[in-house]
């Protein structure tokens, strides 16, 4: 099975490779980073081909990009990942936070590839900008607190995964 793993900067990358950790080297594994990440390729433990596209969205000072600018660079990411999708065919895109993730499973999903997503473990009483976004297009929704399926009804309460 082909997975395309979305990393994110911080937090996101550690829970994605314990999650990867507990699922082995019996899959092969392409990561997708944003262009401007320099920490989390240097963290991967399973060797697996690196993609790289810009961010759809920018947080500075924890401000976020108006919507044209963040629609304008959401574009911008569909475009470079396109054909990042095409040639890698994934069967899974997995994710669990950045915003590379929602493009990533835009365009996984309309290439036929199933959508998993993992919720962050901080998130208790609410989903991310990201999940909230990736909720409806997901096969399977994981969510680590079971107070969220209650708000969620699609979404599979799995304990703490990470």
């Amino acid at each position: 099975m082909r997975i395309l793993v979305v990393l994110g900067e911080g937090g996101h990358t550690r829970q994605m490779l314990r999650l990867l950790d507990e699922l082995g080297t019996a899959c092969e594994y392409h990561y997708l980073i944003a262009a401007e990440d320099t920490l989390s390729e240097r963290k991967i433990r399973v060797p697996g081909p690196v993609w790289r596209i810009g961010r759809p969205r920018n947080k500075v000072g924890g401000e976020t990009d108006s919507l044209p600018v963040s629609a304008w660079q959401t574009a911008g990411s569909l475009a470079q990942l396109w054909p990042i999708i095409r040639r890698v065919r994934p069967d899974a895109v997995l994710a669990n936070g950045p915003a590379i993730a929602v493009p990533a499973a835009v365009i996984g999903k309309a290439m036929g590839a199933r959508v998993i997503y993992v919720e962050s473990a901080s998130r208790v009483n609410g989903l991310s900008a990201s999940g909230r976004m990736v909720y409806r297009l997901a096969d399977l929704f994981i969510v680590q607190w079971p107070q969220l399926t209650a708000r969620y009804p699609r979404a599979v309460y799995a304990g703490r995964l990470v």
